[in-house]
């Protein structure tokens, strides 16, 4: 009975000795230093009390999300760290310019880059990218531990191989470790299709992939564990050096099937990404989710919406700018300014009566809403270029 309760005693110090770590993933969302003024320091007071042992030592991980435009990086993002950080619509480049995205668990720090979806020389004609465009997706590569290849499998065209460009990447960058991330599980009408696409943007390499089945079909992959027995030697020289068609990547170290829509295995991602994480001073508090600075987020929600609201190729023709930015009373206060080519397309973007205009002008504050956790006064005008204000 001694021993019994001594081990009960033990229990009960443990979970209140984790108490402190836990509190971190709830403390009040700060989006950078420019706001730090309206955060509590409850966050400062659970940092500072954590214990200085060696088991505390601070951790960090870099990761590079890439991918194809609208395989869906950014809400997977804002899934795996729970924080709408990202801007996100359903049309193709909505990300313009890389940015990271952090989460802090316990004593270990993740610094997500979400980068713009990867594009050859027709695309960048067409939508006029800049050099910085083509170029963000290197750049946080180069400052990564690991590649994390976001690919989309609901595109019955393109879900069975990796695009040429991005082959390129992962060959430009074969030294830093990569992991496939398959996204939109949840439209797949039949889940055996998973194993044929792993297959080929692997190059049957699954014998060389600790883990490659859907968390929620655990059969399968212990179906398949048998193949993933057999000697890797022998199987891995002959399937590098002779593959019959270039569609995949074979080094992948890990593959997970999940759904940003509905969160289905997001957390085995980011498990595995904390646990890659080596000692290494933090970058950021423990409360800051992002390097964006508000007026930054502020600009990218309404571009976001605009693009889902605006129909074709007009929203790229449109350009936003913040016109006023100010916290009053734990209440943002902001104006934007959206700069239409000519009076058709800024009548098109107010709608009848401004309508249009003000169903987007709602869905925006509900995104920042969402986003700082206080409440925001946002008003959207727009001009027509060389014009003054329309509405």
């Amino acid at each position: 009975m001694h021993d019994i309760g001594m081990a009960l005693l033990l229990l009960r110090r443990i979970r209140i000795g984790s108490a402190p770590f836990l509190g971190l993933q709830h403390c009040q969302r700060c989006f950078s230093a420019r706001l730090s003024e309206n955060v509590t320091n409850e966050s400062g007071t659970e940092q500072s009390n954590a214990p200085a042992d060696s088991n505390s030592a601070e951790r960090l991980i870099k990761v590079a999300i890439v991918g194809m435009p609208n395989a869906g990086k950014s809400t997977l993002i804002n899934r795996l760290i729970d924080q709408r950080v990202c801007p996100v619509s359903a049309k193709v480049h909505t990300t313009r310019k890389a940015s990271k995205a952090i989460h802090s668990k316990a004593n270990s720090q993740a610094i997500l880059f979400d980068t713009p979806g990867l594009v050859g020389s027709r695309e960048i004609k067409k939508h006029q990218l800049d050099t910085q465009f083509v170029s963000a997706c290197r750049h946080a590569i180069q400052h990564s531990a690991l590649i994390g290849v976001v690919h989309d499998v609901s595109n019955s065209w393109t879900r069975h191989a990796l695009s040429p460009v991005l082959l390129r990447v992962l060959e430009e960058y074969a030294h830093i470790p990569s992991f496939l991330i398959l996204n939109k599980i949840d439209t797949l009408k039949s889940k055996r299709i998973l194993l044929d696409i792993v297959r080929n943007l692997t190059c049957d390499q699954l014998a060389s992939i600790r883990n490659y089945g859907p968390p929620t079909r655990r059969r399968k992959s212990r179906d398949a564990g048998a193949e993933e027995k057999a000697p890797s030697d022998g199987l891995e020289g002959k399937e590098i050096t002779s593959p019959s068609r270039v569609e995949g990547w074979p080094h992948f170290t890990e593959i997970f099937m999940v759904s940003a829509m509905t969160g289905d295995g997001l957390r085995e991602v980011m498990s595995f990404i904390h646990a890659n994480a080596k000692q290494q001073p933090w970058e950021h508090l423990p409360d800051e989710h992002t390097d964006q600075p508000p007026e930054q987020l502020i600009v990218q929600s309404v571009r976001a919406r605009l693009l889902d609201f605006m129909p074709q190729e007009i929203p790229y023709l449109l350009q936003t700018e913040l016109e006023y930015y100010e916290v009053v009373g734990g209440r943002i206060l902001a104006s934007t300014i959206v700069t239409c080519p000519n009076d058709r397309i800024a009548r098109l973007v107010c709608g009848e009566s401004n309508g249009k205009l003000r169903q987007i002008n709602e869905q925006v504050t509900s995104d920042l809403i969402e986003t700082f956790g206080m409440p925001v006064l946002l008003t959207i005008t727009t001009r027509v270029r060389n014009k003054e204000s329309k509405s």
